[in-house]
């Protein structure tokens, strides 16, 4: 019998989803059908957040029958499942495009709204202009929903800044938000999420290897903010092949995971080159 002291104890589910019984990292192709499923299960969650103990009820109240916790949930008739993973997110952001609708049902595609002025380019003039407060504000609610309805690590990219400065404002939100929010969050630096106006591919490229860079990495020596990715539209009219390779291995060169779109609405074989 396990004595000591745990966190939480979720009681006696209906069910339990697991993803990997034999220790695997994941599952791939066919394996991912063959999801393993107990019933009148319970959950032992240790003080670091960490699962010490999944089985069946009656064994795990004998096994921990010596040990407290903070909390005990009874799971009565409910379904216990991993937490999802958000891998792909734009969260910190001012404004709403709704107006652009009306354009999409008229016909317009996405590239002929980002070329009309509006898309990406909307949403960076109005969060240039946001107080980094109400970004923090909007993207901890955000995030909030985002926890309720399961999601328990989510990736947040900056990329409606393109300047310097409110990219930098962006991610010291995202910042702020993982000291604050008890939600899994891996960041993104996307400064090349567009084009900014006023410049070709080749300028904007240079501007983020020469002067956003060079100020991420000052930034993560100093302790004062860590980004854990980079991204990069790789698209036709936006970044194209040559300008995104030299982002990510600029990137790539201070320690930032490589991340892109690509191929998204043309195919450019941007996977094939970008990543060789």
């Amino acid at each position: 019998m396990a004595g000591g002291e745990y966190k939480l104890l979720l009681e006696g589910a209906q069910q339990l989803v697991l993803v990997c019984t034999q220790g695997e990292q994941y599952l791939l192709e066919a394996g991912m059908q063959q999801l393993a499923l107990r019933e009148n299960a319970s959950v032992v969650i240790g003080k670091n957040g960490c699962i010490k103990a999944v089985g069946d009820a009656r064994a795990i109240r004998e096994q921990f029958s010596g040990a407290t916790f903070d909390k005990i949930i009874d799971c009565s008739g409910k379904c216990i499942l991993p937490g999802l993973v958000d891998a792909h997110t734009h969260p910190v952001w001012a404004g709403d495009r709704v107006h652009e609708f009306a354009m999409k049902l008229a016909g317009a595609s996405y590239m002929d709204i980002h070329q009309a002025g509006g898309g990406i380019h909307f949403t960076v003039e109005r969060t240039q202009k946001a107080r980094e407060e109400e970004l923090l504000k909007s993207f901890k609610i955000r995030l909030l929903r985002m926890l309720r309805a399961g999601t328990t690590l989510v990736e947040c990219k900056s990329g409606y800044g393109l300047n310097l400065e409110t990219e930098i404002k962006m991610l010291r939100v995202i910042e702020q938000a993982k000291k604050e929010l008890d939600i899994g969050i891996s960041s993104t630096y996307c400064g090349a999420h567009a084009v900014p106006r006023g410049k070709n591919a080749t300028e904007a490229a240079d501007d983020i290897i020469n002067t956003h860079l060079p100020k991420l990495k000052e930034l993560d020596l100093n302790g004062e903010m860590h980004v854990d990715n980079i991204d990069v539209f790789c698209e036709k009219g936006v970044f194209d092949l040559s300008s995104t390779k030299r982002i990510l291995q600029a990137g790539k060169a201070i320690g930032l995971q490589m991340n892109f779109h690509g191929d998204e609405l043309h195919p450019m074989k941007s996977a094939e080159v970008c990543l060789c």
